[in-house]
């Protein structure tokens, strides 16, 4: 898998996850919508962990920055 998400692109992503995962564990959001926001909280953690987005490379969007 070739990297395609910047750093910013995966602090933003960290900090949406952490946000979901707090109003789900607060009680704030429950029921099925509590869990399809904790499963894409997850999802996001685990791309930014390895950098890569599967539906950035579906798109063709790159948010690396450029290699000189």
């Amino acid at each position: 898998m070739k990297k395609n998400m910047g750093s910013t692109d995966r602090i933003l992503r960290i900090i949406i996850a952490a946000v979901i995962a707090i109003l789900y564990f607060t009680g704030t959001v429950s029921g099925t919508l509590g869990l399809v926001l904790l499963i894409l909280g997850a999802v996001f953690v685990l791309t930014s962990l390895v950098s890569f987005c599967p539906l950035y490379s579906i798109f063709g969007l790159n948010t690396c920055p450029a290699k000189k």
